[in-house]
Order: C-alpha cells, then sequence, then structure tokens
C-alpha cells in the first residue's frame, strides 16, 4: 500500500486451515489496511493488527479451544520511505532477503518476536522498528515458509538464497524475476507444492528511472 510514510507492505502466515484460518487472516489483514494510512509508527501497526486477532478471539462461541490454539499468524511488516532505507516489524516470519550487489543477505530480527496472538510470550520493553540500508539496486523479497521448506524427490529443501544469487539483479523486472523464481521452485519439487507460497518483491530504483521514494513491486502466490 502506498502511504504518506512510504510503501507499507505485509506477509504472513496463519497456522491451520478452513474458515478459522480464513477468518484470522481476515482480521488482520483488515487492520492492516485500515491503519496503514494514518498510524506513523510501523510498530503501531503492527499492533493494531494484533488486537484485531484478540478481538475475534475474545467472542464468546466464536472459536473452539482447538482454533484459538491455531490462530496465530507469523507476520512480516515492511516500510520503504524516501530514505535509502527498509523498516521491518517481524513477529515469527521467516526474514526478508535482501540482493546486494550479487549477494543475497537475510535481514534477522536483532531480538526475535512471537507470532500475532502469542503476545503473552512477550517479554521485555516493546520493541521498535529495525532499519537496514535498501539501496538503488537493490531487491528486497519478502514470502512465506511453503517456499524454503518445498522438498525435492531426495528430501533436500529449496535454497532461496542461492536462486536469488544464480538471477543475480540483471535487468529483469519484479514480475520477470519472480516468475523465474516460481520456475525454479517449480522444477525443484518436480511440479508438486505440498504447501501454499507467496512472495513479494520490491526494488529500489534511482532518481532517474522512478519516483524517489518508491520502487517497483510484483507479488506472486501458487
Amino acid at each position: 500500500m502506498q502511504t504518506r510514510y512510504g510503501v507499507r507492505m505485509i506477509v504472513g502466515d496463519v497456522r491451520g486451515k478452513g474458515l478459522n484460518a480464513m477468518r484470522a487472516v481476515a482480521r488482520a489483514l483488515g487492520a492492516f489496511r485500515v491503519v496503514a494510512h494514518y498510524e506513523d509508527e510501523l510498530m503501531e501497526v503492527m499492533n493494531h493488527c494484533a488486537h484485531a486477532l484478540r478481538r475475534e478471539a475474545a467472542v464468546p462461541g466464536a472459536y473452539d479451544e482447538e482454533a484459538l490454539m491455531e490462530g496465530f499468524i507469523t507476520a512480516l511488516m515492511a516500510q520503504v520511505p524516501d530514505d535509502t532505507v527498509v523498516q521491518l516489524v517481524n513477529r515469527g516470519h521467516p526474514p526478508p532477503l535482501l540482493l546486494h550487489q550479487g549477494r543475497v543477505q537475510a535481514l534477522m530480527p536483532s531480538s526475535p518476536q512471537p507470532p500475532l496472538g502469542l503476545e503473552d510470550l512477550i517479554t521485555g520493553p516493546p520493541e521498535k522498528p529495525e532499519s537496514y540500508p535498501f539501496v538503488p539496486g537493490d531487491r528486497l523479497l519478502l514470502y512465506t515458509d511453503g517456499v524454503i521448506e518445498a522438498r525435492n524427490r531426495d528430501g533436500d529443501f529449496f535454497d532461496l538464497r542461492e536462486a536469488m544469487e544464480r538471477m543475480g539483479a540483471g535487468t529483469t523486472t519484479p514480475a520477470e524475476f519472480l516468475h523465474e523464481l516460481h520456475k525454479a521452485l517449480i522444477r525443484h519439487t518436480g511440479g508438486r507444492l505440498a504447501d501454499d507460497v507467496a512472495m513479494i518483491l520490491v526494488d529500489r530504483l534511482d532518481d532517474e528511472a522512478g519516483e524517489q521514494g518508491g520502487g517497483a513491486a510484483a507479488a506472486a502466490r501458487g
């Protein structure tokens, strides 16, 4: 979503299946789409998503005990402002991958936090968004664990970092880059995916290529 704070994105993965999982996702995404436009702090946007899940769970009879235990969501929120940085809030989600000058770096959180819905496990003072360099020519990939946990016939996991480095930044658009990543994933698994996958790719453009604080983005699901 394009906001006055820059581009704000969220990717997540809910535990469980069926209607209860869909309801949990709808609550979290609904909160994000509303507050992303007016909440100054990225951490507070994430907190609104957590509050929305708790309100849903508090409705008498809305969920049985098993559904409540499975209703947590791993979530990663990113903000790309005009400055050459990306700000992240990570709640138990796989870290995004940054492709910089042909090498891939995982943007690991300094203080891992539990998924949304498991706030009772948080200890210590409130966390703040973490900032990482994100300069023109860089590519940032957000994804779900269905990508990195995809196996081939020998049981080997898909090496997402290697696949990104092999492709490089090049001159491909984000959509083309994601298309090639998806094809590599399908080849690795022999055409079968055991779990849902989602990927969001963001390019940092220079001033001549696009808007100063903007970029080019693409999303893929499978």
